[in-house]
Order: C-alpha cells, then structure tokens, then sequence
C-alpha cells in the first residue's frame, strides 16, 4: 500500500472512496528493558528528551502501523482513513500499542 494513502482525515483528497472494509488495526505489545531502565535513569538525571524510551515509543508506532497496513491489504483495500493511535499501560514497564483506521477502496476522483 502506498503510504500517501494513509491519512488521519475521513476522506482522501482527489480520490473517491467506492468501498469500505471495515475497521483494521495493528497492535504491538512492548516492554522496557532492564538495560534501557538504567539508561534512561542517567538521562533523566540531566534532563531533556529522554532518547531510549522516545525510540522505543517510535519503534512501538511504527510496528503498530505496518501491522495496520498489512491487515488493511489482506482484506483487499488500497487506502485507509481515520487512521487513529491509542496506547495502554498494560502493567508497570509494559504498553501496548494501537493503531487502527477504516479500510477503504478509492478511485481516482472524476
């Protein structure tokens, strides 16, 4: 699926939506590492971003959304709208990630 066909709107411009899937998502489950822990203690010693748990998040979203793509092409849709993230502590260090949207067939617009 090309990615430009993702969007966080309800339509996507220049193009008509002629079939809906349903909902799809893509659900990752991460936990922090005891190795990760130490280094974001010494980080949050000196303050500012906190790189190692803002790459784990990134990492957790990515992997969330390609899982979103992949279901969203296997039921046979080539664009997705209303794509939305959502993320939950499921017990103390460990999150799950979701990331869900409408699978949509579009054509281009008249």
């Amino acid at each position: 699926m090309d990615h430009s066909f993702v969007t966080t709107s309800n339509e996507l411009p220049g193009f008509r939506i002629v079939r809906h899937f349903g909902v799809v998502r893509g659900i990752i489950v991460r936990s922090r590492s005891i190795v990760g822990n130490i280094g974001a203690a010494f980080q949050q010693i000196v303050g500012g971003n906190i790189t190692l748990y803002t790459n784990l998040c990134e990492q957790a979203r990515n992997d969330a959304y390609e899982l979103m793509i992949q279901h969203a092409e296997q039921v046979g849709a080539n664009a997705l709208v209303a794509v939305r993230y959502d993320a939950t502590e499921i017990s103390s260090g460990v999150t799950e990630v979701l990331c869900y949207g409408t699978a949509v067939q579009v054509i281009a617009a008249d």
